[in-house]
């Protein structure tokens, strides 16, 4: 993931120095795609769904991420003043406290989706160091701790060729998975295909089996955005969008693949028992054990340049927020080598916290993955009915929106909207709490910006959605104490 220009230009325009191409553009959308989420799909899927399932739970999130990438390709056209994507637009749609909220969720998913790349590497090794187990045990928890922090040493010193090591790496990863897709269809059984086709008897009903893998399907496309965050370093503003829709259909196709081939391979109930990855149990089960080594070390690669990648994101969120004066001004501070050290500070600190969270959870990693997805659906919705507004005409009269709505831009934008707001009903309550237990808190952060900058706190607006986190946080709080959600 390229690292962007962390300077005062956030607020004057972009630097002749930092051009972004469509082609390196596009593959930072998929570098933050390809994380470990494919890696983990075969199980995921398997612990919920038979293949008619999945189709349909790929037809429902292929349809609806195809149509929030649309949202992002046209708002990169209409609003090409905004830059940093999601937080933006949230800002812009629905007012500042919004806009926090959307750049703290924004910013917290990418948090704990890097644990879920420690967790699968200590899962990972585990199949060979049993003390690790699935990634959380103590050693696990420290051993990942470690990493966790020399990433943080590392960028800390500058990493001025981000972009770069993204295109390797995110040549080096695509390449297993697309061996793994071949190699499935080679040692493909149709027989166990359609003993697979309507589900074990554990998955229950075809609507419960699809709604249970609506939040891997929102996980593994986390990044579909990756282009807009970067907007303002674009070499053609068109470019941004472009290499959205290209990076999310290459992706999806992949992604697809993977979870559909393994059914041919392993009886479901076989392969919800796989530890992760369970790409590498499936692959393994077709030709032996050179393919979960080829895919466990496909894994690691992938899994340390997407940490890179969404670790340089999300420092450049809370960035570009401080710079527009909605977080405190500290996390608005760059050293010489163009690196924001105390929002990547930040990123490390709270990624440190979940990791130990993990060791209390029953299932660690597919926790930190559900509650990735959860963090992240609040700012797509409000990104999503921000695209509604433009295509309805609503906004402010002083800001120029480029272009014409069309009756296909509203369409789009309303599905965007919808599908968003299923998926927050898909996760369902637990991961709704557990995320305003992390929302509430943050709004110190905004409280300390409005503070510096003499403002009042809130609008009577502002008041009542504060009122709603904080009241979600305890219900949440009150949930986990007396057992009536568990992590």
């Amino acid at each position: 993931m390229a690292h962007a220009e962390t300077t005062d230009q956030a607020a004057t325009g972009p630097s002749p120095a930092a051009k972004l191409t469509l082609t390196t553009l596009t593959m930072m959308v998929v570098g933050s795609m390809v994380g470990a989420g494919v890696f983990s799909l075969p199980r995921r899927f398997a612990e919920e769904t038979g293949v008619a399932g999945a189709l349909i739970a790929w037809a429902i999130a292929g349809t609806g991420m195809l149509m929030l990438a649309f949202v992002f390709q046209a708002l990169a056209v209409r609003r090409p003043d905004l830059d940093a994507g999601v937080y933006a637009y949230a800002k812009a749609g629905f007012g500042e406290y919004l806009g926090f909220f959307s750049a703290f969720g924004y910013w917290a998913s990418a948090c704990v989706g890097n644990v879920t790349y420690w967790v699968l590497i200590m899962s990972t090794v585990g199949a060979i160091w049993p003390s690790l187990g699935d990634g959380d045990t103590l050693i696990a928890v420290v051993l990942s701790s470690c990493g966790l922090w020399a990433f943080f040493l590392l960028i800390r010193r500058g990493v001025k060729e981000a972009a770069a090591i993204n295109r390797i790496v995110t040549v080096a990863k695509i390449v297993p998975i697309l061996v793994f897709v071949i190699l499935a269809l080679f040692f493909f059984e149709p027989s166990v295909f359609a003993d697979n086709f309507g589900g074990a008897d554990y998955a229950g009903s075809l609507f419960n089996q699809v709604r249970g893998t609506m939040l891997a399907t929102v996980f593994v496309f986390l990044g579909v955005e990756g282009a807009s965050v970067y907007s303002r370093h674009a070499k053609r503003r068109e470019d941004v969008g472009r290499a959205t829709i290209l990076g999310f259909l290459s992706v999806f196709a992949v992604f697809a693949s993977v979870t559909i081939v393994s059914y041919g391979i392993m009886p479901m109930a076989e392969i919800a028992e796989l530890r992760q990855p369970s790409m590498a149990g499936v692959l393994e089960e077709a030709v032996g054990t050179w393919g979960k080594v080829f895919v466990s070390v496909g894994l690691i690669v992938s899994v340390l340049g997407a940490y890179l990648a969404w670790t340089l994101m999300a420092a450049e969120v809370l960035f570009v927020a401080a710079k527009d004066d909605d977080m405190p001004r500290f996390l608005g501070r760059a050293t010489s080598a163009d690196v924001p050290v105390p929002a990547l500070l930040m990123t490390t600190a709270l990624s440190q916290v979940v990791l130990v969270v993990t060791m209390f959870s029953d299932d660690a990693f597919n926790f930190a993955l559900d509650l990735t997805s959860a963090l992240s659906l609040i700012p797509f919705l409000l990104a999503a009915g921000f695209a509604v507004k433009i295509a309805l005409g609503y906004g402010r009269q002083d800001v120029p929106v480029a272009g014409r709505s069309t009756r296909k831009e509203l369409v789009i934008a309303v599905i965007a909207t919808l599908y968003m707001a299923f998926l927050l009903y898909a996760a369902g309550l637990k991961f709704v709490l557990v995320s305003f237990i992390l929302y509430a808190p943050a709004t110190l952060l905004f409280i300390k910006a409005r503070r510096e900058q003499n403002r009042r706190l809130f609008s009577p607006r502002e008041a009542v959605i504060c009122a709603v986190s904080i009241a979600g946080a305890v219900v949440g709080v009150i949930a986990l104490a007396v057992g009536w959600i568990h992590l």
